[in-house]
């Protein structure tokens, strides 16, 4: 039964992410995630949703993406997020805390999530954003010096 072992309930933990160009920041967030809860499954956002939120494809595949989220010793489960909200994801996989970086603290975004999962009970939890180094950044870098435009 999903939430139960042999000593008895354990917290499961939900961290999202693109994890494209897996860098500092994603492994920072994998192992930070395991202080919320005993078990962690990280949601690797599908190809298409990424190009519908971000206005562009990640640069590693999908498949490439949930075997290397996978394969981190502080991920015990990857998962494929192919729904639109975090809500339906908590319908399929019934998790206790979502885990995001603190850029979405007191954001519109980040309020609207905190508000969503208090109506069925799950903690938000919420880690230090690691901001010298983010995929973003790596692409640009990549761009300037392939000196193409980001």
């Amino acid at each position: 039964m999903a939430g139960l072992n042999s000593v008895g309930p354990r917290r499961i933990g939900y961290a999202p992410g693109v994890y494209d160009m897996f860098h500092i920041g994603h492994l920072n967030i994998l192992r930070n995630s395991r202080l919320a809860c005993d078990y962690l499954i990280a949601g690797v956002v599908s190809d298409d949703l990424s190009r519908r939120a971000k206005g562009k494809s990640p640069v590693i595949p999908l498949a490439e993406r949930l075997e290397i989220v996978s394969s981190i010793r502080y991920v015990d489960e990857a998962v494929e997020e192919n729904v639109p909200t975090k809500l339906e994801m908590w319908e399929r996989l019934r998790f206790d805390v979502i885990i995001k970086g603190d850029d979405w603290r007191g954001t519109d975004k980040g309020i609207r999530l905190e508000r969503e999962f208090a109506e069925v009970g799950v903690q938000v939890f919420y880690l230090p954003y690691t901001v010298h180094t983010s995929s973003t950044m790596l692409r640009q870098a990549l761009n300037i010096e392939l000196g193409l435009r980001a």
